[in-house]
């Protein structure tokens, strides 16, 4: 119930003064659209930064020589 309140009152604030009933309407679809795409949305994003830190680690891992300890390329 909390987060219906919420979002009508963010919806009237994005709607403007003079729109009535529509803020409300929009800010009560902007919190259920939260409710069911926030999910999904944060655990696609866990899961880059996951995969972000994986591949970082497994490049730090990589040995780096130094410029003079490498073969020419003649």
């Amino acid at each position: 119930m909390l987060g219906k309140i919420l979002g009508a009152f963010v919806g009237e604030k994005i709607a403007g003064r003079n729109s009535g009933i529509k803020g409300a309407a929009l800010g009560y679809g902007a919190a259920a659209l939260a409710r069911r795409g926030l999910g999904p949305l944060g655990l696609g994003l866990g899961l880059a930064w996951g995969a972000k830190k994986l591949w970082d680690r497994r490049q730090a891992r990589q040995p780096s020589y130094p410029s003079d300890a490498t073969p020419s390329s003649r």
